[in-house]
C-alpha cells in the first residue's frame, strides 16, 4: 500500500495533513495516536470508505480491513457468516478460515448464534472474516479489543505469520502495545503522520 500526500478536511477543519506512508510486502507496522488524532478519518480513507480532499491511496493485490465495529449479524450462527463472506468472496472453500480459527481458538464456537458470543469471541470471528480471502494487505482497526491474555499472544502469532508469509499488516491502535513486534511504527499527531521510534523486526 502506497500512500501519497493525503489531506482530508471536515469543512474548514483540517483532520490529515499531507499523510505519507508506504507499506512494503512483509512488514508487520502500526500506527497509534490518541483520540481525535485523526485515526479514525484515515482508517477510512485507507480502506476507501472515505475520499481523500487531496492525495492518494493504491492498494496492490486483494486487500483486507478489520475494522473496530464487527460487521456481524447477532441472528446467524459462526458458520453461517462464514457461507456468508465465502461466497462474497467467492471462495471455493472456508479452509482458510478454519485454520485462522485453530489459531485464535475458538472453533469450538462455529454453531453458536453470534448474538450469545462474548465480546472477544465477537472480535475473534471479525477477524477471521477480515482475513479469510487471503489479503496480501490487512489493515486492522483496534484488532484485539476484548481479548484475554491467552487470545491476545495468539493474535500476535497470527500477526507474524501473515508477515512472515508476505503480507502487509498494518495494526491501528491508540496506544503502543508490544512494540518490539513491529517492523515499523508511526505516530498520528493532530493529522501529521511520523515516524515513531525505531523497531526491532
Amino acid at each position: 500500500m502506497e500512500v501519497k500526500d493525503v489531506h482530508h478536511a471536515y469543512r474548514q477543519r483540517a483532520v490529515l495533513q499531507g499523510v505519507d506512508l508506504r507499506l512494503r510486502a512483509g512488514t508487520l507496522c502500526g500506527i497509534v495516536g490518541e483520540n481525535g488524532a485523526g485515526k479514525s478519518t484515515l482508517l477510512k480513507v485507507l480502506s476507501g470508505e472515505l475520499r481523500p480532499t487531496r492525495g492518494t491511496v493504491r492498494h496492490n493485490g486483494r486487500f483486507g480491513y478489520c475494522p473496530q465495529q464487527v460487521v456481524l449479524n447477532d441472528a446467524l450462527t459462526v458458520r453461517q457468516h462464514l457461507t456468508y463472506f465465502k461466497t462474497a468472496y467467492r471462495l471455493a472453500d472456508v479452509r482458510y478460515a478454519e485454520e485462522i480459527m485453530e489459531i485464535l481458538g475458538f472453533t469450538g464456537y462455529v454453531d453458536e448464534r453470534v448474538g450469545v458470543l462474548s465480546g472477544g469471541t465477537r472480535q475473534k470471528l471479525n477477524v477471521t472474516l477480515a482475513l479469510m480471502h487471503d489479503p496480501q494487505v490487512l489493515l486492522l482497526d483496534e484488532p484485539y479489543q476484548g481479548f484475554d491474555w491467552e487470545t491476545y499472544q495468539r493474535f500476535w502469532d497470527l500477526a507474524g505469520r501473515l508477515r512472515d508469509g508476505g503480507r502487509s499488516v498494518l495494526v491501528v491502535s491508540h496506544l503502543a502495545y508490544d512494540t518490539e513486534r513491529l517492523d515499523e511504527l508511526w505516530r498520528l499527531d493532530t493529522g501529521v503522520l511520523r515516524q515513531g521510534e525505531a523497531v526491532a523486526a
